[in-house]
């Protein structure tokens, strides 16, 4: 099982970003997906989840109204679209399998600054 990150980058507040995460190793259409962010000294924190058809399931409230989630099965892609960034969103985001917690890829890095 593998998890690999892209996307991310410097943006000043307001901004948008697309992440996207190339997933191999498991049936990615057979389930469901999410996002993560880790801030220094802070737990991983779940941000987004969505269903095997591409529904939403799940949003922080931190997030909600600002991101959305989406995915290609046939790319084997997951994507987060962040729009709105606050210098808060300051972080690593990773994705990963809904019920899996390891294999953790290197993450992409964003940073909201002007």
């Amino acid at each position: 099982v593998q998890f690999v990150e892209s996307g991310g980058g410097l943006v000043q507040p307001g901004g948008s970003l697309r992440l996207s995460c190339a997933a191999s190793g498991f049936d990615f259409s057979s389930y469901a997906m999410n996002w993560y962010r880790q801030r220094p000294a802070k737990e991983r924190e779940l941000i987004a989840q969505i269903g095997t058809a591409g529904n939403s399931l799940y949003f922080a409230d931190s997030v909600r109204g600002r991101f959305s989630i989406s995915r290609n099965n046939a790319l084997n892609t997951v994507y987060l679209q962040m729009n709105s960034l606050k210098p808060e969103d300051t972080t690593i985001y990773y994705c990963n399998r809904y019920d899996l917690g390891r294999a953790w890829g290197p993450g992409t890095q964003v940073t909201v600054s002007s």
